[in-house]
């Protein structure tokens, strides 16, 4: 009997922990770097993990750097191998704290919220602070989140020749429906 309610009690620990997570692993990120007169330096990785836990209000958001898809494949192998150096780097994680968050303040109605974090990406870590839009929809909740990432906050060296025609800053925009499991199973 002891045996059976301690089960009991465990499964529906974990019932709860895991509807208080909401979670998607095709979050979308677009990153650009172009500057006028050169050739578009625009990719997108369609992959993201995204993870929200609302009791603590941690956002924490990873990226395989060799899943960005560029229109040029020379482009793209340039990025990884020069650049990203994605061998040694695979993956930039970001990991915060939404402010003022409360998930029962989650309506249709999108409502920015400012998240405070670290990113993680080359092995160089960067207190950044992000906005963030966020609301409900049918299939979950909405992220959308705009943020610079200057190169040299991270050592990406860019060779003189080339300098000009990448941005000093690669603008990326974050994007994704996440998901509770409670939310997956009312979708079924």
């Amino acid at each position: 009997m002891k045996t059976t309610t301690l089960l009991f009690l465990l499964f529906t620990a974990f019932s709860v922990i895991a509807q208080d997570k909401f979670f998607t692993n095709t979050g979308t990120i677009n990153f650009e770097a172009s500057v006028p007169l050169y050739e578009e330096v625009k990719a997108v990785n369609r992959q993201v993990a995204i993870l929200l836990e609302p009791k603590t209000s941690t956002f924490i958001c990873t990226v395989v750097i060799k899943d960005f898809r560029f229109k040029l494949n020379l482009m793209q192998e340039h990025f990884n191998e020069n650049y990203m150096e994605s061998n040694r780097y695979p993956k930039a994680i970001f990991k915060g704290k939404i402010q003022k968050f409360d998930l029962k303040d989650i309506t249709e109605v999108a409502k920015q919220y400012e998240i405070k974090g670290k990113l993680n990406l080359r092995g160089k870590s960067k207190e950044i602070v992000v906005n963030a839009l966020i609301k409900r929809v049918p299939e979950g909740i909405q992220i959308i989140s705009d943020f610079p990432i200057a190169v040299s906050d991270f050592n990406i060296h860019i060779p003189t020749p080339i300098a000009s025609k990448i941005a000093q800053t690669a603008n990326t925009e974050l994007t994704g429906i996440i998901r509770s499991d409670e939310t997956m199973l009312t979708l079924k």
